[in-house]
């Protein structure tokens, strides 16, 4: 199943707005993160979080997609060194992807033949580590910024691509504790950013999105009254918070 079909059958058995929080190439498997009714409103919150992924490369071959779906070529040789730089980066994005260039897909034009090639972007990869090689193929565990493409990661180490990939974590969320009948409240969900709780009268001003008198770090903090959640705020030279996504009437 694709990222899109995972949505559209949620949509189906809840009856609800769903959206997800970062979408899977089509062999990969692992974590998703669904987004119901008004969760759908904080999706960049979700897509902004570290990834963790883990992927197998099979080492001698190349593939035109970077994965296991494209056109295959065994070359027969073998990287020299499997390592993968860590830090901040500047990756293209690989021909096959969901990029837009010139408003349309990348892989679009890339299917019609097109040479066309987006810009490289900044990346950070925090982390990657060996796990294991056998004959042709080797695992890697990666730990990487929102709009990392590893299979690129995998292509770069020279003749390779990934041939399975898995999603392991997202930010907090973890597969292992992955169960599609479970609904996780947003005020949890969000736990990750700051947050400021408020009085009952600044609860009435956040509601009709106006300015509260506050201190908290970030550039995104959660307004909250009883432990509900009323509004993502950011905070103002002026030192007050600035409700610019109001959740609750």
């Amino acid at each position: 199943m694709t990222s899109h079909d995972v949505v559209a059958d949620f949509r189906r058995r809840l009856r609800a707005k769903v959206g997800h929080a970062g979408t899977l190439d089509p062999f990969a498997t692992g974590l998703l993160l669904l987004l119901v009714g008004r969760a759908t409103r904080t999706q960049r919150f979700f897509m902004a979080l570290p990834k963790t992924y883990r992927a197998v490369a099979r080492l001698g071959w190349t593939s035109d997609t970077g994965d296991r779906d494209g056109e295959l070529t065994h070359t027969g040789r073998v990287p020299d060194r499997l390592e993968m730089p860590t830090g901040e980066l500047m990756q293209r994005p690989p021909p096959y992807s969901a990029v837009k260039v010139s408003g349309e897909r990348l892989h679009r034009r890339t299917r019609r033949g097109e040479v066309t090639e987006a810009e490289p972007r900044p990346v950070t990869v925090y982390r990657s580590e060996l796990l294991w090689q056998e004959g042709d193929r080797a695992a890697f565990e990666i730990d990487c910024s929102s709009g990392t493409y590893v299979r690129q990661l995998v292509a770069d180490l020279g003749d390779a691509y990934c041939e399975e990939l898995e999603r392991t974590a997202i930010g907090q969320f973890r597969l292992e504790d992955a169960d599609s009948e479970r609904i996780v409240p947003l005020e949890e969900a969000l736990s990750f950013l700051p947050e400021h709780s408020l009085t009952a009268a600044d609860a009435e001003r956040v509601s009709h999105g106006v300015a509260v008198e506050g201190d908290a770090p970030g550039e995104a903090i959660r307004l909250t009254h009883e432990g509900r959640l009323l509004a993502i705020a950011r905070p103002e030279p002026d030192g007050s918070l600035k409700p610019y996504l109001v959740l609750e009437p």
